[in-house]
């Protein structure tokens, strides 16, 4: 009879200890389940955060004319529509001040950046204004050829005072005066071109054709 109840209590024991080694592995369930919830939860936030912020950079590396507010760019805008042309401008985050800049910043080739160099006539001071590919120097020999006078240095003020822009953000329309205009016959080789919008970081895109229509410029070998 003793022995009975020895075995009894033995057996109970051995259920109670298999009881609340049920009761702990189904709370460490749950705390794994609960765990994993919050790392799950943890892990979409960051990706969500992620997303918004690559989202937001790419948003704003374009903000389109609707958003502008430098008076250079709109009277570009408004030089553009005033010739009968509906490019978009754009204003991008970073300079564009020289070609390799503006051709990183926008996705083309150097060689398609139409980069606007002015000019001064010794003679007759007047601005003279090449617009070249990207990557092409100038030969101004060929264009005091072309005007049958020397060249000058045009600086800051001069450009400025007789295109009304920047250097740096000349376009190739909107100018405060009649100014001749040479265009170098490499940019007619692509089909799309980016041209300076009226700030060292506005831009707008263009074919060489509508470039040659809008300016009445002479298309000619720069080199």
């Amino acid at each position: 009879m003793g022995r009975s109840l020895f075995l009894l209590s033995r057996e109970e024991n051995s259920i109670n200890r298999l009881s609340n080694l049920h009761t702990d592995s189904t709370s460490f369930c749950a705390f794994n389940i609960s765990h994993h919830s919050i790392a799950t939860k943890v892990h979409v936030f960051i990706l969500m955060f992620l997303f918004r912020l690559t989202f937001n950079r790419g948003f704003n590396k374009f903000r389109y004319m609707s958003n502008l507010s430098s008076p250079s760019v709109q009277k570009v805008r408004e030089a553009l529509k005033a010739l009968g042309f509906s490019n978009d401008v754009m204003e991008l985050e970073s300079t564009t001040r020289t070609s390799a800049e503006a051709a990183q910043a926008v996705g083309c080739q150097v060689e398609q950046i139409a980069k606007s160099i002015v000019f001064r006539s010794k003679h007759t001071d007047k601005p003279i204004l090449v617009i070249a590919s990207g990557p092409n120097r100038i030969n101004e020999k060929k264009i005091e050829e072309l005007i049958s006078e020397p060249l000058g240095k045009a600086d800051a003020n001069f450009v400025r005072e007789k295109t009304g822009f920047v250097i740096g953000g000349v376009p190739p329309v909107g100018h405060l005066e009649k100014i001749e205009i040479f265009i170098d016959e490499d940019l007619l080789k692509y089909d799309e071109i980016w041209a300076a919008a009226g700030t060292p970081n506005a831009v707008f895109k263009l074919t060489p054709s509508g470039l040659v229509k809008m300016t009445e410029g002479r298309v000619v070998s720069i080199k």
